[in-house]
């Protein structure tokens, strides 16, 4: 499956109206499962790619700052609800993950304590397989698409985390001393 053959599903997802990640979710299996299981099966493929490309550490502390911590499922749930809000959305934050500050409804959960996850997404593939097939999507081996939390900066250095995400930390962190 071509890059924008994946992003196409996504973005058909969110036309004409805003959606929620769940909605996102559900309309983009709905459309996947119209298609040959194949077709499917390399969806899911691409997307465990779009996982890769953005499990980077720099991303991962944006996440555990804007969330207020984030697990291992929790930077995979945040990076679902990313994906939900398509191909700019994901390209933007894994090359500069600060830029996550310019975001309105980031910004609004400097106030509101929102938390952005959407597992939903990650099923998206498995859940269309289960309906054009009544299968479960058969099982591959996973890349890893993360790094091991053992080999993360420390997160909680409130002196790293500003000079790396210095927007982020201006909205999530208290002032320094």
């Amino acid at each position: 499956m071509r890059t924008d053959d994946f992003w196409a599903v996504i973005g058909r997802a969110t036309a004409d109206r805003p959606a929620s990640p769940a909605e996102v979710a559900k309309r983009a299996a709905a459309d996947l499962a119209t298609r040959d299981p194949e077709e499917i099966v390399a969806w899911g493929r691409h997307l465990d790619k779009v996982m890769v490309a953005s499990g980077t550490q720099d991303l991962w502390a944006a996440a555990y700052l804007i969330n207020g911590g984030c697990s291992e499922d929790g930077f995979d749930s945040f990076r679902g609800w990313l994906i939900a809000h398509g191909r700019e959305a994901v390209a933007r934050s894994v090359k500069s993950p600060d830029s996550l500050a310019d975001v309105r409804a980031v910004q609004a959960a400097a106030d509101n304590g929102a938390v952005f996850e959407a597992e939903e997404v990650l099923h998206i593939a498995a859940d269309a397989y289960a309906q054009a097939t009544g299968q479960e999507l058969p099982q591959e081996d996973k890349p890893a698409t993360r790094p091991d939390a053992a080999d993360l900066w420390d997160f909680d250095n409130e002196e790293e985390m500003r000079r790396r995400l210095p927007k982020l930390s201006a909205l999530f962190l208290e002032p320094p001393d």
